[in-house]
């Protein structure tokens, strides 16, 4: 099969990394892609929000299936208009993927299909915000209605916070994502992702992960696109897996289907595993980044051939099969992330980093100029480590993070911190 996968991020090259190991696939394009993509297959200089421009790529380059890695492509209806065009798609269609694309709207479906989620009140303007946050008090939390690149979530944890999130995003901070805002109850708990993929009718559960948000160790600063992940989450068990697709995952693709918009894709659910509960922060219509670097790597089973499956509707019931190792990912950023950052400070030691036993440099917002490898964007690399604990798998990750040669770039250092603590009270 030639495949074209669609997207430029860390995410991205995961998806590369996987699809091309398949012995389904015969050639690999990506669209735009990046020089980590590029490893495994060919990238293609397509812009993709011009759909006419990238199924014009698919019929020139006989395109038997059409992978979609980020969100704005999906929100944006590309599958829509591919499976029109008569071109084979995975990922949900332009009204399914509403679920991540509206903050309003996924609110408004969970309490219509009563997906236990926080409780929450839609805004159109400041006023009607504050005097809501001013009711209920803080910490609450302020979140764009639309897609805003993982910064449209400000956890504030005072009432003056949550009313300059307010102030921000109604005066343009996120442009027209921040036309509506979501005020929601500040759900205690922790943190965690599962994914599932789906065929319209049913999902099976495809792998957990806790992701770090925050930009500073010790969870502080502010919030940003991911700084670090690990994969299982070990604060999910087989119990509180089983719940979530129970309570969560099936309703809603019920729901969706109830809706006339039934969901075929990647739908990954972000919870707050609360004392009554898990419960639904938010969806997300495609793997997560840095998720999908800790998440692919894990798989023994052929992901294609698993996307095949769901595309034809016959996922079947037999779980993924996973790698015996646990995975853990530390993500440089260029400094000032997620604020503006200085582009083109050049990357060395990648070779050496991704030489080491068990890790797989993944690049993100890099590029290639004058021979040398450079930063372009805020998060830069995914260095991802495999081990048989969370101790060692940091350890490595660590360690590859030191052999690379860029004085411009920044990480945590206590990503996977919990899953080790949790690791050593067990033993």
């Amino acid at each position: 099969m030639n495949i074209l996968l669609i997207g430029s991020g860390g995410r991205e090259h995961a998806l590369a990394r996987a699809i091309a190991a398949s012995p389904l696939c015969d050639r690999l394009l990506t669209a735009p892609g990046n020089p980590g993509t590029a490893q495994h297959g060919t990238n293609m200089a397509v812009a993709v929000a011009d759909h006419a421009a990238v199924i014009a790529l698919c019929r020139r380059e006989a395109i038997d299936l059409v992978v979609v890695g980020p969100e704005a492509p999906l929100v944006a209806g590309l599958v829509d208009d591919l499976e029109a065009a008569g071109i084979r798609a995975f990922g949900p269609g332009r009204e399914a993927a509403r679920l991540e694309g509206s903050k309003a709207f996924t609110k408004d479906f969970c309490a219509e299909f009563a997906i236990p989620t926080a409780s929450y009140r839609r805004v159109t303007d400041a006023a009607a915000a504050k005097r809501y946050i001013r009711e209920h008090g803080a910490p609450i939390v302020v979140k764009a209605d639309g897609l805003a690149a993982g910064k449209g979530v400000v956890v504030a944890e005072t009432l003056e916070e949550a009313e300059a999130a307010v102030d921000a995003m109604f005066g343009g901070s996120l442009g027209d994502a921040g036309l509506e805002l979501v005020i929601e109850e500040c759900l205690v708990g922790e943190e965690a992702s599962l994914f599932a993929i789906c065929d319209g009718d049913d999902a099976l559960s495809y792998g957990t992960a806790q992701d770090h948000k925050r930009a500073y160790d010790g969870d502080r600063g502010p919030n940003t696109g991911g700084m670090g992940a690990y994969s299982p989450a070990s604060l999910v068990t087989p119990e509180i897996e089983a719940d979530v697709m129970a309570r969560i995952i099936r309703p809603t693709l019920a729901g969706m289907r109830a809706r006339g918009c039934p969901f075929r894709g990647i739908l990954y659910a972000g919870l707050m595993i609360t004392a009554e509960g898990p419960k639904l922060i938010e969806y997300n219509v495609r793997f997560g980044d840095p998720e999908a670097e800790v998440i692919l790597p894990r798989l023994a089973d052929d992901f294609l051939a698993v996307v095949l499956r769901a595309l034809d509707g016959g996922l079947g019931t037999a779980p993924p099969r996973w790698r015996d190792a646990v995975a853990l990912t530390v993500v440089l950023a260029s400094k000032g992330y997620p604020g503006p950052v200085e582009k083109g400070s050049r990357i060395g030691g990648l070779d050496a980093a991704g030489a080491r036993p068990d890790v797989i440099v993944f690049q993100a917002g890099t590029a290639e100029r004058d021979g040398a490898l450079v930063a372009e964007g805020g998060r830069i690399l995914a260095v991802t480590a495999l081990a048989p604990d969370f101790a060692t798998a940091q350890a490595r990750a660590y360690e590859a993070v030191a052999a690379i040669d860029w004085p411009e770039g920044f990480c945590r250092t206590d990503i996977g911190a919990r899953a080790v603590e949790r690791e050593s009270r067990r033993d």
